[in-house]
C-alpha cells in the first residue's frame, strides 16, 4: 500500500554561484519545474513549490505548479517548509518530502522510498537516504558528507570526515592522504548521505525553535541540529548513485547535456 505524503520544492531565487537558478532552463522547461515534474511521478499527494519570489510564482503557475509565496528572511530550506507546514494545517503524522529544487533528475522512486522509510519508521522524525561509496577520493572529500548508521539503519551521525574510520586499513598510510585516494576497495560501510529527506509535520512545525547546535556549526551540516536534540533519522540504504544536481554553471551544463540524452 502507497504511504501518503506531499513533496515540497523551496525554490530560492537568490544563489551565490548560478544567477536566478531556479529559473535555468533546461530541455525547454525552468529547472523548478522540472523538478516539480519529477516529485509528481513520485506519487505524492501534493506538489507544491515554496519561494520567496514573485518571478516564481508567475513561473509555477505558467506550468500547472502549485506555488506558495513564503516569507523571505527564512534562514535554511527547512525553515520555509516550517512555514508551509503550518499554514496548510497538516497533521502531526503528516509526512512532507523535501525535494531540493536543484534536483532536476531526481529518482522518483527514491522520493517515494524515503517517504515509505519514514512511515516504517514511527520512532523517527526524518528520514532520508544514502548509498555506499565507491570512490576512495571521495570517502576523503569533505564536500561529500558521510554518515555512520546503527543496528537499525538510524543515523548515529554526519561528518564531512571520512567516517566510519577503517583503522586496520586506513592508518599506516596516514597521513599520506594522497595513497588513501588509491586504494582499490571501500568499505561497504563508508555511506555517502542524499540530501533528499521526510519530515513529520510536527517535527517542522518544532524546527524553528530549535537551537542551532555545535557540532551542526562545525560540520555545517543543518540535519546535525535534529540528532543533537534527540531527534532520530531514519537512513533509506540504495545502491544506486544518484544523478547530478545542480549548484554552479558547469553543473548546470552537465545536467543539460544527461537530460537530452536521457530523452
Amino acid at each position: 500500500m502507497s504511504v501518503p505524503f506531499i513533496a515540497v520544492i523551496p525554490a530560492r531565487l537568490a544563489s551565490t554561484r548560478l544567477l536566478n537558478k531556479p529559473l535555468a532552463d533546461i530541455g525547454g522547461k525552468p529547472m523548478v519545474v522540472r523538478v516539480a515534474e519529477r516529485a509528481r511521478e513520485s506519487g505524492a499527494t501534493q506538489v507544491l513549490v515554496a519561494t520567496d519570489s514573485g518571478l516564481v510564482v508567475d513561473v509555477g503557475r505558467d506550468h500547472g505548479i502549485e506555488v506558495m509565496l513564503t516569507r523571505p528572511d527564512h534562514p535554511t530550506g527547512t525553515d520555509r517548509l516550517a512555514e508551509v507546514t503550518t499554514r496548510l494545517g497538516l497533521p502531526d503524522d503528516a509526512i512532507v518530502v523535501n525535494v531540493q529544487g536543484d534536483e532536476p533528475l531526481i529518482d522518483p522512486q527514491l522520493v517515494r522510498d524515503v517517504a515509505a522509510h519514514l512511515a516504517a519508521h514511527p520512532e523517527c522524525a526524518i528520514a532520508t537516504a544514502a548509498h555506499p561509496i565507491h570512490d576512495p577520493a571521495d570517502v576523503f572529500n569533505p564536500n561529500v558528507v558521510k554518515t555512520v548508521l546503527d543496528a537499525k539503519s538510524v543515523a548515529l551521525y554526519f561528518s564531512r570526515a571520512p567516517v566510519p574510520w577503517t583503522r586496520d586499513a586506513w592508518q599506516p598510510l596516514w597521513p599520506d592522504v594522497s595513497a588513501l585516494f588509491v586504494l582499490p576497495d571501500v568499505p561497504e560501510n563508508v555511506l555517502r548521505h542524499i540530501g533528499l529527506y521526510a519530515y513529520r509535520a510536527k517535527f517542522l512545525r518544532d524546527f524553528p525553535s530549535l537551537s542551532i547546535a555545535p557540532i551542526e556549526t562545525a560540520e555545517a551540516l543543518e540535519q546535525l541540529r535534529a540528532l543533537w536534540h534527540g531527534e532520530r533519522i531514519a537512513v533509506r540504504v540504495t545502491h544506486d548513485t544518484p544523478p547530478p544536481s545542480v549548484d554552479t554553471p558547469a553543473d548546470l551544463e552537465r545536467v543539460r547535456a544527461l537530460f537530452a540524452n536521457s530523452n
